[in-house]
This record gives C-alpha cells, sequence and structure tokens, in this order.
C-alpha cells in the first residue's frame, strides 16, 4: 500500500512538471538560419506549434517592430499556405544601400488554404530579412495565432530582463555583432573568390599539362634523332 501511495504521487509530480514546463517549448518563436548579423540580412523561421487537441492553426500574423523597420522581407511559399505582406509608410526614411527608403513592411499573414496545422503538429515559416539594424541586439515580432474553432492566441507579451518569462511571450530574434561583410552578400562573395581560386588553380593545372605534353614530345623526337644520327654513323664506320 505504501509503495503505491508512492507510486502515485510520484506520478502525480511528474505531471505536474510536465504541464508547468509545456507552455515554454509550446509557444510561437523565431530563430536564424545561421546567424542574424547586425547590419546584415538573415533567413528566419517562425516556429507555430498547434497546442491544441481539437482545433487546427489555419491563420498566423506576425507583426514587424515599427522602430527597427526592414524594408527588405522576402517570403518563401509554404505549401497550403497562402501570404500577405502588408507595408506601411514610414515617419522618417531610412537609408538602404544608398537609397531613401519610405515605406517598410508592417505585417505578413500566412492564411492556411488546406487543413492547417493539426494537433500534435508545428509548421515553419520562412522569411528572408534585412537589412537588421545595428543598432539593436534583438527584434521583437508580435505574433497572433488563429484557430479553426475561433479562438485566438496572442503572442505578444515582451521578455523583461531578470524576470520569468511570461505566459504568451512575443517572438524575439537575437542579433550577433556584425562584421565587414554580412549574409547573403558575404556568402556571394566567398563563393566568387572560391570559384576565381579553382579557375586560377585550373588554368595553372592546364598549363602545366600542356607543357610536358609539349617537353614530353620534343624529348622522344630528339630521341628518335639521336638514334637514327648513331645508325647512320654505324652504317659509315661500316661502310668505310
Amino acid at each position: 500500500m505504501k509503495m503505491s501511495r508512492i507510486a502515485a504521487a510520484g506520478t502525480v509530480a511528474a505531471s505536474a512538471v510536465f504541464v508547468l514546463s509545456a507552455p515554454a517549448f509550446a509557444h510561437v518563436s523565431v530563430s536564424p538560419e545561421g546567424q542574424a548579423a547586425k547590419g546584415g540580412y538573415a533567413t528566419v523561421n517562425f516556429k507555430v506549434p498547434n497546442e491544441m487537441d481539437d482545433a487546427a492553426t489555419t491563420k498566423l500574423e506576425v507583426s514587424f517592430p515599427s522602430e527597427h523597420p526592414l524594408a527588405s522581407v522576402m517570403t518563401e511559399p509554404v505549401p497550403g499556405w497562402n501570404v500577405k505582406v502588408t507595408k506601411s509608410k514610414l515617419d522618417k526614411p531610412i537609408d538602404m544601400h544608398g537609397e531613401k527608403i519610405d515605406e517598410a513592411v508592417s505585417k505578413v499573414t500566412w492564411t492556411a488554404d488546406g487543413k492547417g496545422i493539426q494537433p500534435g503538429s508545428f509548421q515553419k515559416f520562412p522569411l528572408s530579412l534585412g537589412q537588421l539594424p545595428e543598432d539593436a541586439d534583438q527584434l521583437v515580432f508580435k505574433a497572433v495565432q488563429t484557430y479553426d474553432n475561433k479562438d485566438v492566441v496572442r503572442w505578444i507579451e515582451p521578455q523583461q530582463k531578470g524576470q520569468e518569462e511570461p505566459e504568451h511571450p512575443a517572438p524575439a530574434l537575437a542579433l550577433t555583432a556584425g562584421g565587414d561583410e554580412h549574409g547573403a552578400a558575404a556568402d556571394t562573395k566567398a563563393d566568387d573568390k572560391h570559384a576565381k581560386e579553382e579557375s586560377a588553380s585550373a588554368d595553372s593545372s592546364d598549363s602545366s599539362d600542356t607543357t610536358a605534353r609539349v617537353l614530353g614530345v620534343v624529348g622522344i623526337v630528339v630521341g628518335a634523332a639521336g638514334i637514327a644520327f648513331g645508325v647512320l654513323a654505324g652504317r659509315r664506320r661500316v661502310a668505310g
């Protein structure tokens, strides 16, 4: 009897721990593919889990931070979902590659045209973002998740430093220290440099192979001439 009570108490305690810890893993989040460097560009994924047992997620709205406007936002097709990008006028234009930009993306909305995110599943929604701010350590987005039973969950609470995570935390993208080159531009330059080095190496190798072939042919010709000369000289000695 005593062992049964202990086992039951352990089960209840384990269940309580699971229930309390579940929300920390079930909220909408955002993470970069690689790093999100300040002043550069990054591809990020908004990860959306389904928290309900009897309803599907059919809509996700992500609002962008107005204090750090992003002029370049590119979407990637997600099977079974339609996407809409909303832009808004900026109070103060921003400079992007020497050009003044007076509007930026304020919201991206994904709407399911099929079954959506089913119970026990999650979905990633990718975006390419830039140019990331140089004067911020993170970008905080606000996300609204809608279910097919009309329930709405607003992931809009910012994380306060030194405090526990809120019940519905807003997705936050951590920014890393930037270098001289960032994101896709740096990758492209690196690829170009690597391609040029490979091309130069190939040209050098081809040149070396050609020289070796020429020298080989010359050697054969010279050797044949030497043999012929030796034969002729021998015949002359015999004839003499």
